[in-house]
């Protein structure tokens, strides 16, 4: 038996708002899974009924679901067939996911001290709150409080997605050095396989390194090289996922960077020209703030 619990929000109504859903198996709350987002311009009922559409959308067909909302709104329309003057697309998307499973409908109290309402109550807030007025976060420091003082952001509540990120750079030299690189000409080893290395080991300490950063279970590391012969550049390529609550960004970038660093310190006794250039985050995915891709 499956059992979600869903709320919805807005701020302003119309406005910015937010969804948010907690899905449990067989009453294994400690197992219980947290969705949600927001939406930039939208109504408290929209948020309500997108909810549940989520909600469903992750558990199996032919699920036995009780679904728990404190919207009359959604309730009662599934139930006790209220008209459907707005909303016709969500309204057409609850009902194909319902049609594939078996659903009840529990109408609860909002804000009567069930943990489970309370915590999707709070996501949806915290979505809609998160939303600017183009669809973004606020644009604000996530980790100066407002007296200045800077600290570690609490991400206790956010939801664990998987989370992938992808970051770039390149070190520039010689093309004496180029060669001796290409060739692995040089007497400390293979600059390459040392810098991919350092370069994983680097994102796999990266909270050790940037002193706010939240550590990270990494699912996965990859470092790669390319060589642009004609201007004697090794481009670096890190891609770095895990399964959390914060994004990947700071470890795909630490692994560029000490990739790069690595390769500096391998060849500058031959070249002391060398130049590491154009680290920056280049693609994410996951997480509130949305998808970005970059050059």
């Amino acid at each position: 038996m499956i059992e979600i619990y869903t709320d919805g929000a807005c701020i302003g109504n119309p406005g910015p708002g937010g969804w948010a859903a907690i899905v449990v198996v067989d009453g294994d709350d400690a197992e219980k899974q947290s969705l949600s987002g927001g939406h930039m311009q939208t109504t408290n009922n929209r948020m309500e009924i997108k909810a549940v559409v989520e909600g469903l959308k992750s558990v199996p067909e032919k699920s036995n679901v009780t679904v728990f909302s404190d919207s009359q709104y959604v309730v009662n329309t599934m139930t006790r067939s209220w008209k459907r003057n707005t909303n016709k697309d969500l309204w057409e998307d609850l009902d194909g996911e319902v049609t594939s499973r078996s659903v009840s409908w529990k109408w609860v109290r909002g804000h009567n001290g069930h943990p489970l309402n309370e915590m999707a109550d709070r996501l949806a807030v915290r979505e809609a709150k998160s939303m600017s007025k183009d669809g973004r976060p606020d644009n604000k420091l996530t980790h100066v409080d407002d007296s200045g003082k800077a600290g570690m952001v609490d991400v206790g509540s956010k939801p664990d997605t998987d989370r992938i990120a992808v970051a770039k750079g390149s070190v520039a030299m010689k093309e004496e050095t180029f060669s001796l690189v290409q060739t692995n000409g040089f007497e400390k080893g293979d600059v390459i396989g040392v810098a991919r290395i350092a370069g994983i080991m680097g994102a796999k300490n990266t909270a050790q390194l940037i002193p706010l950063c939240h550590p990270l279970s990494l699912n996965h590391i990859t470092v790669e090289f390319e060589f642009n012969q004609e201007q004697c550049i090794i481009d670096i390529t890190a891609t770095a996922s895990t399964n959390g609550k914060t994004g990947v960004e700071m470890e795909a970038l630490t692994a560029v960077s000490i990739a790069a660093l690595t390769i500096y310190d391998m060849c500058k006794s031959v070249d002391k020209t060398m130049r590491i250039e154009g680290v920056r985050l280049v693609e994410k995915s996951g997480g509130l703030s949305g998808d970005v891709r970059l050059k």
